[in-house]
């Protein structure tokens, strides 16, 4: 007969547990005596209350939910809860003061060498990591609120962090306040889809030696340094949203050396750098949106084959920035605002190239100091004069059939 355990607090900070088997009541003091009595494929239902639990390990394919926000407290001291076992559900629970270390990854919700554990509708407190997966397969992490408090990185962990773990969901959760919002490493056949992460002190989503993942309308906001995809190959990248990642080393995205990779439908506002590639091989770049960014695209020479076309440059300071002459790129059918040419046949494709790299941005780059001399009557001159012969500018960086109005995207 299927066991349904109940446990109701006191009104008092100091809970008590009635656990009801097959009709018969049962008093117990903790969680994780109702815990002990739970066979597989059993309930575990919390009522609302203060918890003080010592690490509350989930050994057993089991149901742990909570009723009216139940409070698991770690005291500052412990992992609030560690899943060890496969086909595990923790839902609706408030999770606080997970134990701070900078020898052991302490987390709200570690989940260890397990598959199919869902993690979903939590609230997680004040916690040094929020959720934890290594060697997870299968698990979904769904709907959780995540806030840390951490002044600086090495007193904080990240919002939801994935190590060696296999065909993870990551899907509307809100991050802010960690040290990255979203960590992989060594994470493939995943996906990152309707997350907000915002105010984290490094970055938004850290992405390290991962394969063939995707990362889906998501919104990166006011990060330290914005997104940082590295190591990787086979990553899709698709209509999300980077915005206000402002700093002397921020960028909305960093793609360093990253392979067969999708950039498409996103929309980069307000960013130091919208995308800063270095050592990026083969990665196309579609139908984006950048407006009012510093450097729109930062390409370095040591990326080849980045196709860049159909996509809206819109009120940014550089649109593109290099620093070398070698182009081993194609720039095609994009929209800038910045260009003055002609469209004589009436197709709305420019009758001229447009050469998106400025003499002054090359000189920039070089010597960051002369960005004093922004909007000076000089620079105007010497942009003009670099169009005409040019000089410092690739002579190949050039997009050959420039859009005459802006992409409906």
């Amino acid at each position: 007969m299927k066991i349904v355990l109940f446990i109701l607090s006191c009104i008092s900070l100091q809970s008590y547990a009635t656990v009801i088997k097959a009709g018969r009541q049962q008093q117990n003091k903790s969680v994780s005596a109702a815990i002990a009595l739970a066979h597989p494929g059993d309930t575990v239902l919390v009522d609302a209350g203060v918890y003080y639990e010592k690490n509350l390990i989930i050994n057993k394919s089991i149901v742990l939910k909570g009723i009216n926000r139940p409070v698991l407290d770690a005291e500052k001291k412990y992992e609030n809860i560690s899943v060890k076992a496969d086909n595990v559900i923790i839902e609706g629970f408030v999770l606080q003061h997970t134990a701070v270390s900078s020898v052991t990854d302490y987390a709200a919700i570690k989940i260890y060498d397990s598959r199919n554990v869902s993690v979903i509708n939590n609230i997680i407190n004040d916690a040094f990591f929020g959720v934890y997966s290594q060697y997870g397969i299968n698990c979904l992490i769904k709907n959780n609120t995540l806030t840390a408090y951490a002044k600086t990185e090495q007193s904080s962990g990240n919002g939801i962090h994935c190590w060696k773990s296999d065909s993870m969901q990551i899907i509307g959760n809100t991050i802010t306040g960690h040290r990255d919002g979203i960590y992989f490493e060594f994470v493939t056949n995943s996906v990152i889809w309707r997350n907000q992460s915002f105010n984290n002190l490094r970055y938004g989503l850290h992405f390290m030696f991962s394969n063939d993942d995707a990362y889906i309308n998501n919104i990166f906001q006011n990060n330290g340094a914005g997104v940082a995809v590295m190591f990787s190959k086979g990553v899709k990248m698709f209509n999300n949203f980077f915005k206000e990642n402002w700093g002397d080393a921020a960028y909305g995205i960093l793609l360093k050396e990253i392979n067969d990779s999708y950039i498409e439908g996103n929309h980069f506002e307000k960013n130091t750098s919208a995308i800063y590639a270095e050592g990026a091989n083969r990665i196309y770049v579609k139908r984006n949106v950048f407006k009012n960014n510093g450097w729109a695209f930062k390409i370095q020479a040591s990326c080849s084959d980045v196709i860049l076309e159909y996509n809206n440059f819109l009120g940014n300071t550089f649109d593109v920035g290099t620093n070398g002459s070698l182009v081993l790129n194609r720039f095609n059918n994009n929209y800038w605002d910045k260009y003055e040419g002609y469209d004589l046949n009436r197709d709305k494709i420019g009758d001229v190239p447009y050469r998106p790299v400025s003499m002054y941005s090359m000189i920039v780059e070089r010597n960051p100091p002369a960005v004093i001399l922004f909007h000076s009557l000089i620079v105007s001159l010497m942009d003009k004069s670099e169009k005409v012969i040019p000089s410092l500018t690739p002579e190949n960086l050039k997009d050959e059939h420039p859009m005459m109005k802006p992409l409906l995207l």
